[in-house]
């Protein structure tokens, strides 16, 4: 009997992944509770001692030593509960002392079922982790059985389960496919020092080498971008863009925003706005599909981004240069300096308003409060010659209408 205690802990221990320890005294309490509702006195002094090398079982009650298996049925059953019940905190205290430790890494694991939206998926020792249908990838379906590859995304301890939140959305997933993919990631030669994604859709990867002799685009994308491969298959098609970090934020944007080719590029750090030329056939391009590549490159540099054609450059330049010459004291050279400073359009000038203009440019503060005035005034006419466009384009629209409909 005792040695078939101490295989029966041995087993829990081992398929519970509990510590031997701690079961030996969840017996021992569950047998002195035991004993306690034998002999009715839950208050009495009963001590159970179970030898953790041999199984013997001694137990004693005020210092008088009793038998334990003579205790009957009803207690028994009393020590079976109070067991199953202590292993079952324990197992939740294991399972919750991994998996908090294992956040932010990914892990594979078996799907199980859908519940209401949420995946359930087998990860093992019939541990459950759940991905709620935001954290899924939009479009992808999964079969029961299939093995899939998630980042352990949060861990929380309820009153009767460890819930593991698991994720294929969230950026840090990309990150952690990299690390297994990419050997020096993982070596820390390559770095991966920015990240934007729309998951399903596209991911913008930043990346920066420390060897001179890596180059971390290539070394990221593999053999005829068999690297890359990997990722997007398990991504399920997700367009990935791999481009250069650079520590200047000009270069940064320019680099995030390929494929399209920028012409020029103006950088305002008072309103953090980077504002970039592009060509007409390139226009569609930078934007991306639904604005989604000039979006990803934002988030990805740091920067609001505005696109323009030259165009659209050019005629933004020309009514700054006009609104500056109504300004009596404003001479040519502060559209130059307005150019430096990033801002290229009155809108720019309003927004940045006076104080740059003084500590920046040194202007004198009365002309820098007429030129913001100035622009501000411009802004509210080309707002309202909008509107009468627009109020006009649709009378136009329903004349047509009408006379068709004539």
């Amino acid at each position: 009997m005792s040695q078939e205690l101490l295989r029966i802990v041995d087993n829990i221990a081992r398929d519970k992944n509990i510590d031997k320890e701690s079961i030996f005294v969840d017996l021992e309490e569950a047998m002195v509770s035991a004993a306690r509702k034998h002999f009715g006195e839950p208050e009495s002094n009963i001590v159970v001692n179970i030898d953790r090398n041999t199984g013997q079982i001694t137990a004693s009650k005020d210092d008088v030593e009793i038998d334990i298996k003579q205790l009957g049925r009803i207690p028994a059953q009393t020590a079976k509960q109070v067991m199953i019940q202590k292993i079952r905190a324990d197992e939740r205290d294991s399972i919750y002392a991994e998996f908090v430790q294992r956040k932010g890494e990914i892990i594979s694991g078996s799907v199980v079922r859908y519940e209401g939206g949420t995946l359930i998926v087998n990860l093992y020792r019939w541990t459950e982790g759940f991905m709620p249908k935001s954290e899924q990838i939009m479009g992808q379906t999964h079969r029961v059985s299939e093995r899939i590859r998630c980042l352990i995304l949060d861990v929380k301890e309820t009153s009767n389960q460890v819930k593991i939140i698991l994720s294929r959305t969230h950026p840090e997933f990309i990150r952690r496919l990299f690390e297994l993919e990419v050997p020096e990631i993982n070596e820390k030669i390559i770095e991966i020092r920015a990240l934007a994604r729309e998951a399903g859709y596209r991911t913008k990867v930043a990346v920066v080498s420390f060897d001179d002799k890596v180059d971390p685009v290539g070394a990221c994308v593999g053999v005829r971008g068999s690297r890359i491969k990997n990722i997007v298959d398990e991504l399920g098609g997700e367009k990935i863009d791999i481009v250069r970090w650079n520590e200047s934020s000009q270069v940064l944007v320019v680099n995030a925003l390929m494929p399209a080719k920028v012409s020029e590029i103006a950088l305002c750090f008072e309103l953090g706005r980077a504002t970039v030329v592009v060509d007409e056939d390139q226009l569609s391009l930078a934007i991306g599909k639904h604005g989604q590549n000039v979006r990803l490159a934002a988030r990805l540099a740091g920067w609001d981004i505005d696109i323009l054609t030259p165009d659209e450059y050019n005629q933004g330049i020309e009514r700054l240069t006009n609104c500056i010459k109504t300004v009596e004291g404003a001479d040519d050279t502060m559209v130059d300096k307005l150019i430096a400073l990033g801002a290229i359009s009155v809108q720019d000038l309003e927004d940045v308003g006076v104080e740059p203009l003084i500590n920046e440019l040194k202007i004198d503060s009365d002309i820098a409060e007429k030129l913001v005035a100035a622009a501000a005034e411009e802004v509210k006419r080309l707002a309202a010659e909008s509107k009468q466009n627009e109020a006009d384009k649709q009378l136009a629209q329903q004349t047509k209408t009408a006379d068709n409909e004539q």
